[in-house]
């Protein structure tokens, strides 16, 4: 009997340890989605709907490195995922540097605008990843040619700060008439393997190379992904990457001043328009690695950030909106009773105690990934009613203003 008992004790033991792991490796996948959303929305304030879209670009990059480096032998492919994360980091980060020059810089102060303008944004950014062709990357080139080159010549030949205002409007609507036709021409003459849609809205898998595949085995039974681990270990390098960035280097220094006395800092000669667009740069950049991360966990399709977009805002404002510290700590919590709950793990733990049947039977009925989100869902709109900053509240001037 004392044997039986022991046994059981061990593989209670081993489910626990494999839960927590579970839950902290969902939080840690949470806590790098969340990473970017925290700097765009708890530092500047910018309610960003396409951070998931931006993710989505990310994961799109992964995947054409991987084809890249199938045609190159083994050791690309063995090798592809550390070429992907910078690549992936670069494309969303520059996609984020445009979306804040040509969008968003004019809409600081108002969340309601933002939050419209970016939801628009997601939803042209699924669209042309569905329907991106070479003739559509031609008639873009096009544009962005024709209205760099208009814009050159007009500033340079002609009294700009005047006939900006007419000027602007007119050389985008004759850019984008001359780039359609392009487009059309290009579409109409290529062969139907040239004007094939690249991705179209299928989903594609992301193979991660062998080395990502297997699992370390602790005991008999418990085994921690590959994947999983190296995910936890690139959270853990972008975490210490963001806090010297922050802490450590000029331009996180001015952008932490902007933060907290835009004003004050532009008296102080810091070019604050420079630092919102390499902050939501930063923040969008951390979404593509992000995006690369959760190739290791699925395939990769255009309603990809859709699927974590929820859920990182949830993150950043349980742990409170500004705080790295609270992102961390909440994605975690979220993770660990997420997978505690869904995976059936908590009833197991309670079985077999006759005065705690209730809420054995409680847990059990939650005991499924659907389930167990609702629960969470719940416990956060409770503790958000007792603390609506989240866990580690804003204190100071920023809360002030």
């Amino acid at each position: 009997m004392r044997l039986c008992c022991s046994w059981v004790d061990d593989v209670l033991l081993e489910g626990l340890v494999g839960g927590l792991f579970n839950g902290i490796s969902i939080g840690a996948v949470l806590l790098i989605v969340a990473l970017g959303l925290a700097i765009v929305f708890g530092l500047m304030g910018v309610i960003n709907l396409a951070h998931g879209e931006l993710m989505m670009l990310g994961a799109y990059t992964t995947y054409v490195v991987q084809n890249g480096a199938n045609g190159l032998g083994d050791w690309a492919v063995e090798s592809y995922i550390l070429v992907a994360l910078p690549l992936a980091f670069l494309v969303a980060a520059l996609v984020g540097l445009l979306l804040e020059r040509s969008v968003i810089r004019f809409l600081y102060g108002r969340p309601l605008e933002t939050l419209l303008a970016t939801w628009g944004v997601s939803l042209i950014l699924r669209q042309f990843v569905r329907s991106v062709n070479w003739p559509m990357v031609i008639g873009l080139g096009v544009f962005a040619l024709l209205f760099g080159v208009g814009r050159w010549i007009l500033s340079r030949y002609t009294d700009w700060a005047r006939i900006a205002r007419w000027a602007n409007p007119v050389v985008s609507i004759l850019s984008a008439a001359i780039a359609l036709v392009a487009g059309l021409v290009v579409q109409g003459a290529g062969n139907p393997t040239f004007t094939r849609a690249w991705f179209s809205t299928r989903n594609v898998d992301v193979t991660p190379p062998s080395w990502l595949r297997g699992g370390v085995s602790l005991g008999a039974t418990l085994q921690f992904p590959s994947a999983r681990l190296f995910i936890i270990a690139l959270t853990i390098l972008c975490l210490v990457a963001v806090y010297w960035f922050l802490n450590g280097t000029t331009w996180g220094l001015k952008m932490r001043s902007v933060t907290q006395n835009r004003a004050m800092s532009a008296c102080l000669g810091i070019p604050t328009e420079q630092v919102d667009a390499l902050t939501f740069a930063l923040g969008s950049g951390l979404a593509g690695i992000a995006g690369c991360a959760v190739t290791l966990l699925g395939s990769v399709g255009p309603n990809l950030g859709g699927n974590y977009i929820v859920d990182a805002f949830m993150v950043v404002v349980v742990g409170g909106v500004g705080k790295l510290v609270g992102s961390i700590v909440a994605a975690l919590l979220i993770g660990i009773v997420t997978y505690l709950v869904g995976s059936g793990t908590v009833a197991l733990l309670l079985t077999g105690n006759e005065a705690l049947q209730p809420v054995t039977d409680f847990f059990t009925f939650f005991a499924t990934t659907s389930m167990a989100k609702v629960m969470v869902f719940a416990l956060i709109i409770a503790f958000l009613q007792v603390r609506p900053a989240g866990l580690f509240p804003q204190k100071g001037r920023s809360v002030e203003a």
